[in-house]
């Protein structure tokens, strides 16, 4: 779909259906399931007239193919009758950089939630603060406090629900009525629960931002990013997405798409998975905490079933106090837990993190070395004997 194309109409069957149904016309795919992929960047015009027009249904194939267009409707379809339009991106990054630079100009403020993924701060003290836009960080929990921190020349609100480290849950409703009292904009970082979980377009964001590298691919075999936006905001965004020249690779695009048809049977065994691992790990005594929104002991538990009607396998533990050595022989040892940077795909990982190098605006300090797991699509008794045989390492260390 072109950026300057109005979405699909919104159609009353469930996410989960409209997840395999929307973006298929098997009458044009003469009559096969999938779209095939367009690889093409020149689109020939019929005649002069069309030429000098720019009059056809895909001008050039940085602004659309059949491919994508297939794709923006899924998403579409997926973010809600508050989407206006979705934009693609080569990365996550690439998302949350296009959608902040559509919306922040030089001398302009952005408020940005001090657990915010890592890369996006980065982005904010680099090239951000190169183009004379000034960045401050706020507590996640802050909710209507955040008033306090506007500025005359605020333009934007960015918040991750929940942080993909340290799993605080913001207020989104009560920070989107703040800022748009102000006239701000509210950027979310949707990628934990994706919108079939989280219509976060529908709690006051104005831009929905997801790394779909993560659970929209669900394979670990594409980078790619989304950028959803109500109708107040996606004039900006496509623009900004057109000047940028910001696009996906069709086959990223394809397998994106692929992802798409089956996202909700693996969030629901995620979800499933997940919560399952963190109670198990709950009860552990080399875990003194389990940073999971979804538990029912968890501080921003009441909010995210407020907010929220699922979960995704990402969470992190907090281990007793040990050296740094018990928790390298810890990983190392295990079978079916990676490591790397990364989450969303059907494989299992875990890696050492620790925020308190990076946060600005609220102190990281745990109480003992930090995990963060993702729950994958092994069976959950298995991943739990390796992660049994991993803390007999950990505690013989």
């Amino acid at each position: 779909m072109d950026s300057s194309q109005p979405p699909t109409t919104q159609d009353p069957l469930q996410a989960e259906t409209r997840l395999v149904t929307a973006g298929r016309d098997t009458k044009a795919q003469k009559g096969f399931v999938n779209p095939p992929v367009f690889h093409g960047s020149t689109v020939l015009y019929p005649t002069a007239a069309d030429l000098h027009a720019h009059r056809g249904e895909f001008q050039y194939g940085r602004h659309g193919t059949p491919t994508t267009r297939a794709l923006q409707e899924v998403l579409v379809a997926l973010e809600g009758p508050q989407c206006a339009g979705v934009g693609l991106a080569p990365s996550g990054l690439a998302a949350i950089s296009t959608a902040l630079l559509a919306v922040a100009k030089a001398g302009d403020h952005v408020l940005v939630c001090d657990n915010a993924y890592r890369p996006t701060r980065n982005f904010c003290n680099g090239l951000l603060a190169r183009y004379g836009v000034e960045t401050t960080y706020f507590d996640p929990l802050i909710g209507a406090g955040i008033a306090a921190l506007f500025k005359p020349n605020t333009r934007a609100v960015l918040v991750e629900a929940p942080g993909s480290q340290s799993f605080e849950m913001p207020d989104i409703p009560a920070i989107a009525a703040v800022a748009h009292a102000r006239g701000a904009l509210v950027i979310d970082d949707n990628t934990w629960a994706t919108p079939l979980y989280h219509r976060s377009l529908e709690q006051g964001v104005d831009i929905s931002v997801q790394a779909g590298t993560k659970y929209i691919g669900g394979h670990s075999d594409i980078m790619f990013g989304t950028i959803s936006a109500n109708a107040n905001a996606w004039p900006i965004v496509a623009e900004n997405v057109r000047l940028l020249g910001v696009c996906a690779g069709p086959d990223d695009v394809y397998l994106a798409l692929r992802g798409m048809r089956t996202l909700s049977v693996r969030l629901a065994q995620h979800h499933r998975s997940g919560l399952e691992m963190a109670r198990w790990l709950q009860q552990r005594p080399e875990v003194q905490r389990v940073l999971h929104p979804a538990l029912e002991n968890d501080p921003g538990h009441a909010i995210w079933k407020r907010d929220f009607t699922g979960a995704s396998g990402l969470f992190s533990i907090v281990l007793q106090p040990k050296p740094q050595r018990a928790v390298d022989a810890m990983l190392d040892s295990l079978k079916l837990f990676g490591m790397g940077f990364s989450w969303g795909g059907f494989e299992s990982l875990a890696i050492p993190f620790d925020c308190s190098a990076y946060r600005t605006a609220t102190a990281w300090a745990p109480g003992g070395p930090t995990l963060r797991l993702h729950i994958g699509l092994e069976n959950i008794e298995d991943l739990k004997a390796d992660l049994d045989c991993g803390f007999a390492v950990f505690n013989a260390a």
